[in-house]
């Protein structure tokens, strides 16, 4: 697998003081998960460009609740493609208020019907229950693209960042353990594939080198991982973490976006490389200098202009052109 360039650039010590003050607050998301729900709700209802939705609901497979699925269309529709959208927010946080500013322009960006997934949160509903409604809505819009608005041949690409990067790839271990139909092509930015992020105990250098100072932090994702998944002995089964997976043949064509100041960073180019070797077709690209969450970030960002280049190339075919284009940028 051709990926760019591997070798993290060498940021001086002045750079880093200053990107440490984009850091996470430092909270304890076992106690104060509430008030950052409230919090993103909060950001969400700021001014931000127009967008056209709908609100559409998907009922349960046991019928027992209600998952709300909302439908952005794109300004100018450039794609018959529909992106089925997984929150991230480490399973606890984040919903379709929070993450419609981040939809609209993933919307507009790439000329997709992009369908943002509501689906149920930890600790009030831990695993599997968020994957569970994921699953269920990804059945549903798989079989009848026209639940989105689209046409019945339309293809639907499931798509998450973060925690909704673990749901996707969850999804389609899902689909294929259960012989059902599963999406042609999946795409993942910033995926947490691993139970690990003891900066002690973590297999992964980016864990133990970007797990204190930036935008995400291993005591943050750990306090995830109790909320989500509260028994330690479940959580290196692959439909929590996916590169824990024994078999990963039968997968999805991948794209797989990365932020190099990440301490998710490492495990999420390991699950490509581990998609790769179990013989799918993988692209792996890693932004540099960008920090976790960066979908959420500005149009005008370097970060999330870069992703959304990549993004487009691997919707239309181009990724190898992309991932050339890239390097010969960093050259």
């Amino acid at each position: 697998m051709p990926f760019a360039d591997r070798q993290r650039s060498q940021l001086n010590w002045v750079v880093r003081k200053m990107l440490s003050y984009f850091a996470a607050p430092r909270l304890n998301m076992r106690e104060d998960y509430e008030k950052v729900r409230r919090r993103q709700r909060q950001l969400a209802v700021l001014p931000h460009p127009s967008y056209h939705a709908l609100d559409v609901e998907i009922m349960s497979a046991d019928g027992d609740h209600p998952i709300p699925v909302r439908v952005f269309h794109p300004r100018e529709r450039q794609r018959d493609e529909v992106l089925l959208f997984f929150h991230g927010g480490g399973w606890v946080t984040g919903d379709i208020e929070s993450y419609t500013p981040a939809c609209a322009t993933m919307a507009d960006l790439t000329g997709c019907v992009v369908a943002s997934v509501d689906y149920r949160l930890a600790p009030e509903h831990p695993f599997p229950a968020g994957l569970e409604d994921c699953l269920r809505v990804a059945q549903l819009f798989l079989a009848d693209p026209t639940r989105a608005g689209a046409e019945p041949d339309d293809e639907v690409i499931l798509i998450g960042d973060s925690a909704g990067g673990n749901l996707t790839a969850a999804v389609s271990l899902a689909l294929r353990e259960r012989g059902e139909p599963g999406a042609k092509r999946q795409i993942m930015l910033y995926p947490v594939t691993h139970w690990d992020h003891d900066p002690s105990t973590s297999p992964f250098a980016s864990v133990r080198n970007h797990g204190d100072d930036y935008r995400l932090t291993n005591t943050e994702v750990q306090d995830y991982f109790d909320l989500y998944v509260p028994d330690r002995a479940e959580r290196a089964q692959p439909l929590v973490a996916p590169l824990m997976a024994g078999d990963l043949s039968g997968q999805p064509d991948t794209l797989i976006i990365t932020a190099e100041l990440d301490l998710l960073c490492d495990e999420g180019e390991a699950y490509g490389s581990a998609l790769e070797a179990a013989g799918n077709v993988v692209r792996v690209h890693r932004v540099s200098g960008a920090l976790h969450g960066f979908i959420a970030l500005p149009r005008f960002s370097r970060s999330l202009r870069e992703a959304y280049e990549h993004i487009n190339a691997f919707l239309d075919g181009r990724e190898e052109h992309a991932a050339s284009a890239t390097a010969a940028e960093t050259t």
